[in-house]
C-alpha cells in the first residue's frame, strides 16, 4: 500500500509542515502587532501620519498581491538585496512571516478596537497613563478576541504551505510531488496529501473551538 511503503517521508512532510505553520504565525504575530500598533498610532508631522501610512500601505501591498508572486519575489530577487536569504528555506520562511504579519495586524488591531472605549476612559480617571491603560486595561481584554482568530490564522497556513512546495521544503505537497513522481500515482498520492491536511487542519480547528468555548464560559 502507498501509504505504507512511503509513510516516514510523509510523516516527516506533516512534522516540516506544522514547524514551518508555528514559526511563520508566531514571528507573523510578532511583526503584525508592532505593524497593528503603527497603523493605530497618531504621531504626525502635521496632518501627515507617516507611521499609519506606512503600516496601511504594507498591509494593503501584502494582502492585495498573491502569496506564490510574494514567494517568487523574495526567492528571486531579497537573496540578491539580503544575502542571508540566499538560502531558500529561509527566503521562502520571512516571505511567508511577512505574509503572515500583514494579515495578523488587522486581527490584532481589531481585536484592540473591539475594546470597550469607556474601558479606557474608566483607567484614565483612575490616573493610568496611556501606556498603563495599554497594557494592564486593553491588552489583557484584546487577548481574547485575538487569540481565537490567531487560531484561524494557523489553520490558513498550515494550508498555505502548500505553495512551499514550489521550491521543495519537504512539507506535505514536496514529498506529494516526489512520491507521485518515483511511482506515477498522482492522483493517489494527492488524495492522501488531502487526508494528511485534513487531519491537521480539523485538529487545529478543534483545539480552537474548545478554547473558544472556554474563553465564552469565562465571560
Amino acid at each position: 500500500m502507498l501509504m505504507t511503503k512511503y509513510y516516514q517521508p510523509l510523516l516527516k512532510g506533516m512534522a516540516i509542515t506544522v514547524r514551518l505553520s508555528c514559526i511563520v504565525v508566531f514571528f507573523g504575530l510578532v511583526f503584525g502587532t508592532v505593524i497593528a500598533f503603527m497603523k493605530m498610532s497618531n504621531f504626525g508631522i502635521g496632518k501627515f501620519k507617516p507611521l499609519n501610512a506606512l503600516a496601511t500601505a504594507y498591509i494593503e501591498v501584502l494582502r492585495g498581491t498573491p502569496l506564490l508572486l510574494q514567494l517568487y519575489f523574495f526567492y528571486f530577487l531579497m537573496p540578491a538585496l539580503i544575502p542571508a536569504l540566499d538560502d531558500e528555506k529561509i527566503s521562502i520562511t520571512v516571505a511567508l512571516i511577512v505574509n503572515s504579519a500583514a494579515y495578523v495586524a488587522e486581527i490584532v488591531r481589531s481585536g484592540i478596537m473591539a475594546v470597550d472605549p469607556g474601558q479606557a476612559e474608566a483607567a484614565r480617571c483612575l490616573g493610568l497613563s496611556q501606556s498603563q491603560t495599554m497594557t494592564k486595561i486593553i491588552i489583557p481584554q484584546a487577548v481574547k478576541n485575538i487569540l481565537p482568530a490567531m487560531g484561524n490564522e494557523l489553520v490558513m497556513m498550515l494550508k498555505e504551505t502548500s505553495l512551499a512546495s514550489t521550491f521543495y521544503l519537504g512539507e506535505i505537497m514536496s514529498q506529494q510531488k516526489i512520491i507521485g513522481g518515483a511511482t506515477y500515482l498522482q492522483i493517489e498520492t494527492l488524495i492522501i496529501s488531502a487526508i494528511l491536511y485534513l487531519v491537521l487542519t480539523a485538529s487545529v480547528s478543534k483545539l480552537v473551538g474548545i478554547y473558544e468555548r472556554r474563553l465564552a464560559v469565562s465571560d
